[in-house]
């Protein structure tokens, strides 16, 4: 019982809800400019996923660094450090999104025959998009904000 007590403060942590809380708004900013450039403006699926992603990561930065990781980077030298290395994961994960999105409109749309092309282009962005939250959280406390 005592270990479960341990592994449920390590999961609920305040780090890991903040992380929660900020990656769900950071999905939906992700999710909802892909979806407007997509459905409204009418940009090609990759590109309005590859600008989505990109603002989102911005997005991401900013409430990571005060709200979830508490950065303690203090001199401009330290915070761009710290910036650079956020966005090289970023860019890492970056790319497994554009690769899964793509395999999953191009390749594994055939199986949402029912679905409208919006439509299934928002239940991709979402599948891969749960994936790369959970990559990001890693990369982001074990690389760029790490004590």
């Amino acid at each position: 019982m005592e270990k479960l007590n341990v592994l449920a403060k390590k999961i609920f942590s305040k780090e890991v809800i903040f992380y929660l809380i900020f990656g769900i708004l950071t999905t939906m900013v992700n999710i909802v400019v892909s979806y407007i450039l997509k459905a409204f403006l009418h940009i090609e699926e990759n590109i309005a996923s590859t600008i989505g992603i990109i603002i989102s990561i911005l997005f991401a930065y900013f409430t990571n660094r005060k709200w979830v990781f508490n950065s303690q980077a203090n001199n401009a030298k330290e915070k761009w450090l710290e910036f650079g290395k956020f966005i090289l994961g970023r860019s890492f994960t970056m790319i497994i999104e554009i690769v899964g999105v793509f395999l999953l409109v191009d390749v594994i749309h055939s199986f949402y025959g029912i679905l409208s092309d919006n439509m299934a282009f928002l239940v991709n962005k979402c599948i891969i998009t749960v994936i790369v939250i959970i990559l990001n959280f890693f990369i982001s406390k074990f690389f760029a904000f790490k004590k």
